[in-house]
């Protein structure tokens, strides 16, 4: 038998590290790249690898996690035709054409390596389950899986700096976890209204070697909509938001 004798002992339970909350973590991401109702103006860039370039400029209105509308303002062939997302459905007006024609998120309708779900953006944490978090040094990486068949990545990998809780890269792969595309943000900028995010987004793909498409910010604005606005009569009208 072992006495002790005024000794106090104290006992330390080491705890758990803190777990990271991913899903709260991916919302986070969301909200410090886009509000969640606002309008934008951008350019896509598609370059070819003889170096030749072709340029769109889009006006753009979300609301909510599940719709995404754009305009076309140039070039001039393009001006006036539209897209619309609601949640996985999504379509493209074309002037003198009539109605609205179905596309998929796979699609691309100005080419280039940015298909139909990057342009017409949702929340990820929409499209997405956290699987898991990692920290690698001062970012985490989080890996996704999509809530269902129909999104267009079947997992992604998102790389988020733990100060600004922004994506830095983001890996789009198949089920099979084979690299569809790599997403790099890029150029920090202050919109306004506590807004700050990356104002270039480019993208490559091992599927088009040589080419390269990018996605420049010219403006981020919180702004409301009514929801009519994402309706399919509403598509020939959107010039009308600006």
């Amino acid at each position: 038998m072992l006495k002790i004798i005024g000794l106090a002992i104290v006992l330390i339970t080491a705890l758990p590290a803190h777990a990271i909350d991913g899903t709260a973590l991916l919302k986070k991401v969301d909200r410090n790249l886009n509000p969640e109702s606002y309008e934008s103006y951008r350019k896509l860039i598609n370059i070819e690898p003889d170096g030749r370039k072709k340029e769109y400029t889009l006006f753009t209105v979300k609301k909510g996690v599940d719709k995404v509308a754009s305009l076309f303002l140039a070039p001039a062939s393009e001006k006036g035709r539209s897209t619309l997302r609601l949640g996985d459905n999504m379509w493209l007006y074309i002037p003198n054409v009539g109605k609205p024609i179905r596309i998929t998120s796979i699609q691309s309708v100005v080419g280039g390596v940015f298909n139909n779900a990057d342009i017409l953006q949702l929340d990820y944490a929409a499209e997405y389950d956290v699987e898991k978090v990692e920290e690698k040094g001062g970012e985490y990486l989080l890996y996704l899986k999509a809530k269902t068949k129909t999104v267009a990545y079947d997992r992604l990998k998102i790389w988020a700096d733990k100060g600004k809780n922004l994506p830095t890269r983001i890996e789009c792969l198949t089920e099979a976890n084979l690299l569809i595309k790599t997403l790099y943000f890029k150029d920090i900028k202050d919109f306004g209204a506590g807004l700050t995010r990356p104002a270039v987004i480019e993208t490559d793909s091992p599927l088009y070697k040589g080419y390269k498409s990018v996605m420049i910010f010219a403006r981020i604005k919180k702004k409301d909509f009514k929801n009519e606005v994402f309706t399919l009569t509403f598509m020939p009208n959107m010039e009308s938001l600006r």
